[in-house]
């Protein structure tokens, strides 16, 4: 932790710039943030989400919008603004992540299910989330603090707020991270606006992101995309698919079953170094290295804290909405499964299959005996919203990690904006509804020629699709899923004894042949189970996009100038953090350009649609 962090822990933190500003740690300094974020720039970031999830069936979160707009304000406390900023983003992106859930309502009308009140649906929505945060948090020293994923877009804010907010980063990244910005912002708004870049899926948010994690996991997920439209017509010939079915319809089950498999090998050598720890430790007095006060979590109130909300979840489902204890029930253990899969996913790939979670959630349940769409809805909700929430608390301590944030502080912040969020959730499904009686039309059953072309809601039309399917189970679903268990599995056990052999890291290091071998390895022979999986969520053109942005990086770090020496500008005290690369500032800024490009199409859209 820097001194002038450490200084506002001890209440001796300097003064702000402007006279305006309270002072760090106070009780109006934390009003001022908080207001900001709940008030102002969540419910902007929650209206925008939850307009596009209706209309394209996918939304942006807030943190980048939040981050940006935030730091203006935490500008006055110099360098450590940062922090301020980072609370700021934390509580808006919970506001405007579970704004987007209003889909969920939105199913409900298209099934012809009556709707509770909006007081239990508020109730039920705050109850979810709230476990969504202590799930979040549980598994953050395994996601952020162990296994170190890079989160993308939490490394894209993180430099944004270290930037915006102490001068000498920012006059040596301005140029950097600028162009990324303005590359991002003209990708973002050509892409949906001319008919060329739209026919190549450009995605500079997905080409950033590949500049961020590299070349090896880029060039991974394009394989799994190759894979993908090579099998396609084998899942046709064997009824896995329909003809002209695009190959994720089925590649999403064996991506999350890849990933799932991967982890049994992650988590068991994770949990049994934790033993041998223990052990070692039992019996013998030992001094450990004192935790940084920022990191500190009191790990038995966190468990209570889940135990707490997962008994809410179940209780308020059934004695308030009438749902079977036993599906609900179920619905809360899976959290803790899909919570740490797309977690993962996240944090390689910046992408949070959300709806998959749903949908296999609802596939798993059938094969029990699950046959009611009902049940299933309320059910699958549970995975939503939770793995919705948990994977933004991983993402936001992914930024915190990395500006040294205290955590606590992240998880009160995030706990009143899911508060504010469970109740913007109901209000704005109940607010376009009403305004815009098309979404109250199943899509379903609709001909080609009466689909509402400015509200496709996709999403909604993945969660309608998938309890429908209830009535008519396809147990090769199933199988699907353990096909990519089997294979997640067998891939990181291969990789952990290959790269864990003292001889090949020999070889790897003896020169030229053996650093193209391990290249060539590790990013198409037997890839990263989660880099591959990547390519069975999304279509070709973005696991292309993630990869070109990952040779890209590859081709700078090889070829390019190589950075200067950190103290080399006159009177800098400050050395540039060292994920700061020319590779990260670039592909963060790419990330935030298409992320302000996507909200301001939001409410623009949103906007024109009022007013026609």
């Amino acid at each position: 932790m820097n001194t002038t962090s450490a200084a506002v822990h001890a209440g001796l933190a300097p003064r702000p710039r402007w006279s305006w500003l309270p002072a760090q740690g106070t009780w109006q300094y934390h009003l001022l943030l908080l207001s900001l974020g709940i008030f102002v720039l969540g419910p902007l970031g929650g209206v925008t989400a939850s307009y596009m999830n209706f209309s394209l069936g996918f939304f942006v979160g807030g943190q980048v919008l939040a981050g940006l707009l935030g730091s203006t304000v935490t500008f006055g406390y110099g360098a450590d603004g940062k922090h301020g900023a980072n609370y700021i983003q934390t509580s808006a992106a919970s506001v405007a992540g579970m704004s987007a859930m209003g889909v969920l309502i939105q199913a409900m009308v298209w099934m012809g299910m009556p709707q509770p009140p909006m007081w239990q649906l508020v109730l039920y929505m705050l109850c979810i989330g709230m476990f969504g945060v202590g799930v979040g948090m549980l598994y953050t020293p395994i996601l952020v603090d162990r296994l170190q994923l890079t989160f993308p877009s939490g490394l894209a804010v993180a430099n944004i707020l270290r930037a915006l907010t102490d001068p000498v980063l920012l006059r040596r990244s301005v140029a950097k991270l600028g162009s990324g910005v303005g590359l991002g912002l003209v990708g973002g708004l050509g892409a949906a606006k001319l008919p060329l870049l739209a026919a190549f899926d450009l995605s500079t948010s997905t080409l950033g992101a590949g500049m961020v994690v590299g070349a090896r996991i880029g060039i991974a997920a394009v394989v799994g995309g190759l894979l993908g439209v090579v099998l396609t017509p084998y899942f046709v010939s064997i009824g896995w698919l329909q003809p002209g079915d695009p190959f994720r319809k089925i590649m999403f089950l064996i991506a999350l079953g890849t990933i799932m498999g991967a982890a049994v090998i992650d988590l068991t050598l994770i949990f049994w170094r934790a033993w041998q720890r223990f052990k070692a430790r039992s019996g013998v007095a030992q001094a450990s290295a004192p935790q940084d006060d920022w990191k500190r979590v009191n790990t038995k109130k966190l468990v209570l804290w889940v135990v707490a909300w997962g008994v809410a979840i179940v209780a308020t489902g059934h004695l308030v909405l009438g749902q079977p204890v036993g599906y609900l029930s179920m619905a809360v253990i899976l959290v803790f499964v899909f919570a740490m899969v797309n977690g993962i996913s996240l944090g390689i790939s910046d992408q949070n299959p959300i709806s998959s979670a749903f949908v296999v959630s609802v596939v798993i349940m059938a094969s029990i005996g699950l046959n009611d769409p009902g049940v299933g809805l309320m059910a699958g909700t549970v995975l939503l919203v939770s793995t919705s929430v948990a994977c933004d608390m991983q993402q936001d301590r992914s930024t915190g990690w990395r500006l040294g944030t205290s955590r606590v502080l992240q998880f009160r912040y995030q706990v009143v904006g899911i508060v504010v969020g469970a109740i913007l959730a109901v209000g704005f499904a109940k607010i376009f509804m009403a305004a815009y009686p098309v979404l109250l039309k199943d899509q379903t059953v609709m001909k080609a020629a009466e689909q509402p072309a400015e509200w496709s809601a996709a999403m909604t039309y993945k969660f309608v699709g998938a309890l429908r399917s209830l009535t008519e189970d396809k147990p090769y679903q199933r199988t699907a899923i353990w096909v990519g268990v089997a294979i997640g599995f067998a891939i990181e056990l291969v990789r952990k004894l290959l790269w864990g052999s003292a001889g090949f890291q020999r070889f790897t290091k003896s020169g030229r042949s053996g650093r193209v071998t391990d290249f060539v390895l590790d990013a198409i022979v037997i890839p990263s189970p989660y880099a591959l999986s990547f390519g069975g969520f999304v279509n070709l053109h973005t696991s292309l996009w993630l990869g070109a942005g990952g040779v890209l990086t590859h081709v700078v770090d090889a070829f390019g100038p190589k950075p200067a020496s950190r103290s080399d500008a006159p009177g800098d005290a400050v050395e540039l953090p060292s994920d700061m690369t020319t590779s990260s500032l670039v592909g963060g800024g790419l990330i935030a350009g298409d992320a302000l490009a996507a909200l301001g199409l939001g409410v623009v859209g949103l906007l024109l649609t009022v007013a026609s």
